[in-house]
């Protein structure tokens, strides 16, 4: 087994704490990362466990509103990031609730885009500033965020799969995991994938251009 020696030392971070700010702000990167091309109007943050006990105590709240507006860890605008929100005309806001059997530190991020759109993606800092993405959009997922991402909302036919994985091979894309799911045979499917590099946006068209796909979501990676 390789280990980095950030495995030992952790990350180059904004402190106090690796799971309460490095953690949360990769949780927040990955919902940038799902939502950059759009505008940003509102963000409200559903927090988890000792996510929601530390809050502003461990700069939780200024980490994760850091990572929605595009900060890295170790920058050091994220103790502004609140202000730096406001300033932008985004609504921010914050709640305690129990999402059930979860890590501790846990948040569940809705945001609302100028668009009309919302896109929400549930997160949790499992220690060391490694995160691990559960949800997408009311879809169970298992993202570590170290790699690339690719999200398709699609109807399940035979052989979408298939082809979704062909255009990524096609354009030299190769594919570490993939999590697949459906409601039922024939109805709505989601399929994501996490890749070595990332997916540019004419790979992105080729895969929107399907006629079973709806929608196609990538990710950086954040880690």
């Amino acid at each position: 087994m390789n280990i980095s020696m950030f495995d030992i030392l952790g990350p180059i971070m904004i402190g106090p704490s690796s799971s309460h700010t490095a953690g949360a702000q990769r949780i927040g990167k990955a919902m940038y990362n799902m939502i950059s091309d759009k505008q940003l109007v509102a963000v409200h943050f559903i927090l988890h466990g000792s996510f929601h006990l530390t809050l502003r105590g461990h700069g939780t709240d200024r980490a994760l509103v850091g990572g929605v507006l595009g900060m890295n860890a170790y920058d050091p605008q994220i103790k502004d990031s609140l202000q730096i929100a406001k300033e932008r005309g985004i609504e921010v806001s914050f709640e305690g609730a129990d999402l059930g059997d979860v890590h501790p530190n846990t948040v569940q991020i809705i945001a609302q885009t100028s668009d009309g759109k919302t896109t929400s993606l549930t997160g949790s800092s499992i220690g060391g500033a490694n995160i691990e993405i559960i949800n997408i959009n009311g879809t169970p997922a298992k993202f570590s965020g170290k790699y690339p991402a690719v999200v398709i909302d699609h109807t399940d036919r035979l052989g979408i799969i298939s082809h979704i994985t062909s255009i990524l091979a096609i354009n030299q894309i190769n594919i570490v995991t993939v999590l697949h799911s459906r409601e039922n045979k024939g109805k709505e499917a989601v399929i994501m994938i996490e890749t070595d590099t990332p997916i540019d946006a004419s790979v992105k068209r080729e895969l929107e251009s399907m006629s079973a796909v709806h929608s196609v979501v990538t990710m950086e990676r954040v880690i």
